[in-house]
């Protein structure tokens, strides 16, 4: 069966996410332990995966759970998010933009609520495929089969006809397990060489 669309992640694949340390930053602003801190946000923070709750609620139990006013919690947020979006990878990026028309295009991402509009601003990834779909808006994460068959449903392809990249093990086996063809991401040369390999194999 020929592949018909290429699903990339984001995080760690189209996107730099270097640890910045905003955690010891905030545990020490806070009088904790970074254990401490991510413990309370552990609490609070998953729900925001799945859309079990909106941005407004995390940030406001987030406030109460570790003494923050409106603007203390704001800038721990802005701190989290310059993680969370990081930089561009440009060069896998352009390369992922350039397969359209060959194959069609998407994105599965586990995000957290927000990320849309975040990673929209920052390097507007819904102009470059013809889908992005996240976790916070379809209830579900990687490796879960049906975060995978949700993209290819909306990219109206069957799975053994996505290939799907990923820079996390797990994931890729979830992909494969899915029914799809799957890599794992070590770094741009390595990815676009497997990427090409599989549509090549398979055209």
């Amino acid at each position: 069966m020929p592949v018909e669309a290429a699903i990339f992640d984001i995080g760690g694949v189209l996107e730099v996410n270097p640890p910045t340390g905003w955690q010891d930053r905030w545990a020490s602003r806070l009088g904790l332990d970074r254990q401490s801190l991510e413990a309370r946000l552990a609490e609070i923070w998953p729900a925001g995966s799945v859309g079990r709750s909106t941005l407004e609620e995390i940030e406001s139990r987030t406030a109460g759970a570790i003494g923050l006013d409106a603007t203390g919690v704001t800038l721990l947020m802005d701190d989290a998010w310059s993680e969370y979006v990081g930089s561009l990878n440009e060069e896998l990026t352009r390369y992922f933009a350039a397969l359209r028309p060959r194959v069609k295009t998407g994105i599965l991402s586990n995000s957290f609520v927000g990320a849309r509009e975040r990673e929209q601003a920052a390097y507007g990834f819904e102009d470059i495929c013809d889908v992005v779909v996240y976790s916070h808006e379809i209830g579900y994460l990687k490796p879960d089969a049906r975060a995978y068959h949700a993209v290819c449903e909306q990219l109206e392809v069957a799975p053994g006809q996505a290939l799907f990249l990923d820079d996390v093990e797990a994931n890729v086996q979830g992909a494969i397990a899915a029914g799809l063809h799957a890599v794992a991401f070590a770094d741009n040369e390595q990815a676009i060489v497997a990427v090409e390999r599989h549509l090549d194999s398979t055209a």
